[in-house]
Order: structure tokens, then sequence, then C-alpha cells
């Protein structure tokens, strides 16, 4: 079969001295400063029902930086790759080798926003709602890092835009970095934009952050029909996958979550 042979793609975007900074860790600091734009852009133009002010989320980034960080690397090195983690524990610090769970730092930011929001004395909700608008911005940078590293490849294919990855056997695969960057970023981000601009979104709590979840939970599992399981991990049952399973109570949350915000309208 043929397929696109993988571009040529240093993961390292330069280096000063001995420091080589790579494309993954300036995919993150990228949607980090991006989404903290992004947000007070959105509040200061929309949100100006929130009681989530502008002026309070330089306080909140170290707060996500935080969460996603702690929570992505430790569900990461526990649920995906313990037995490499446990034979070599301080490889947990090397984050430029990439290895981040989402739902893992999806878990800390909930615990860092309710930590915030009960300092700040703010609802959660209120907070979580203008998170979710920025997420999907690091998603779609971090998924085009995971590209970049020959990382997360799907499953063998005979579609003519199937990839040989450097890491990935002969075959062509399904670029699922390229799936999840623009189902998760880009079409995630341009729904939640178009429902920030409604008025009932800012005054009652919930539509933004219930739409995220349940957007995120289905482009993950159908994008996984088509993704290689990790190889340390592979199938749970059937043809499910840990992404699957990790997915479904996002899902089920979003869903509530949207129907409490559509009965608090009644």
């Amino acid at each position: 079969m043929n397929g696109i042979p993988f571009p040529n793609i240093d993961p390292v975007a330069f280096s000063v001295g001995p420091l080589q900074i790579h494309w993954y860790a300036l995919a993150y600091l990228t949607g980090f400063l991006g989404g903290w734009f992004y947000m007070v852009r959105m509040l200061k133009s929309f949100g100006k029902d929130s009681p989530v002010k502008p002026i309070i989320i330089e306080d909140l980034l170290p707060w996500i930086i935080a969460g996603v960080i702690l929570g992505g690397r430790l569900v990461y090195a526990i649920v995906y790759n313990r037995t490499l983690y446990s034979a070599n524990p301080f490889d947990i610090f090397k984050l430029w080798q990439g290895g981040m769970s989402f739902h893992g730092g999806f878990l800390g930011v909930l615990v860092a926003i309710a930590l915030f929001a009960r300092a700040r004395r703010l609802p959660f909700l209120a907070v979580t709602d203008v998170a979710a608008m920025a997420t999907p911005i690091g998603l779609f940078l971090g998924r085009l890092a995971n590209f970049v590293n020959g990382e997360l490849y799907g499953r063998a294919t005979s579609l003519p835009w199937g990839v040989i990855f450097p890491d990935g056997g002969p075959l062509p695969r399904h670029p699922s970095q390229i799936y999840e960057a623009l189902l998760e970023g880009a079409l995630l981000f341009s729904v939640l934009f178009v429902l920030a601009r409604r008025r009932d979104a800012w005054t009652h709590r919930g539509l933004l952050s219930g739409v995220f979840l349940i957007g995120y939970a289905l482009s993950r599992m159908v994008v996984e029909l088509v993704r290689e399981p990790d190889v340390q991990i592979g199938y749970l049952f059937g043809q499910v996958t840990m992404g699957q399973l990790l997915s479904l109570p996002l899902l089920i949350a979003g869903i509530w979550i949207v129907w409490r915000w559509k009965a608090s309208k009644a």
C-alpha cells in the first residue's frame, strides 16, 4: 500500500546552548498563553454577566497549569505506563518526551478550579465555563505536537491520506492526531465560540462546560475507533479502548449538566 511519508520534522524546535526547546513544550506554552488571552477577550466581549471577571484570569492560570501538568502526567504514568515509570520513576519529570493523559489533566484542572473557586467564593460551573471555552486551543496544539513526535498514531489504513510513521512499521496509518486536532480542537472551539455569544450561556451556568464535555467525549470515542491502542494496554474488552472507557463518564456528565442548564431556564 502506498502512503504519505512522515514529514521530516525535528521534535526540537530550537536550542539555546545545551537547552533544547521541543515543539511539544511550545504547544503547551502557546496553549496556556493563548487560552489566557482568549478567556479575557471573551469575558470582556460576551461574558459581562459572568461572576468571573477578566482581571482574575491571570490568577486562575497558574492553577490550571498546575492541574494540567500534575494530573496529566501522573495519570499517564499510573494508568497508561505504570511498568515503565515504576522502573524509572524520575522519567515522570521528563515532560519533553511526551506522555500526558487528557483525562488526568482534566481531573487535575477540576481539582484546581474547585480550590480556586472556593478561595474566591465563585460558583464552580462559572469558572469551568470560562475554562471550557479555551481548552480546545490547547487540545488542538497538543495533538499537532503529538503528530510532530510521531506518537499516538492510528491503525493501518488503505486510505490515500494514510501516513507511514517512523515507529509505526511499513504500513500507512490513520493520522489520528490530526483527526483529534480537528474534532477536539478546531470544531469544538467553533461550537463553543458560537454558544459563548449567547447571553443565556452566562446568565445560566453550565452550558459551555456541558457542551465541552459532550463534544470532547464524542470526538475522542469516535477517533479511538481508528487509533492504535497503547501497546502496553491494548483493548480492554472486545474493541473497547482505555480512551473510550475514560471518556464515557465525561459524556454522561456533560449530558447531565446541559440538562440542568435547560431546566434552570424553564
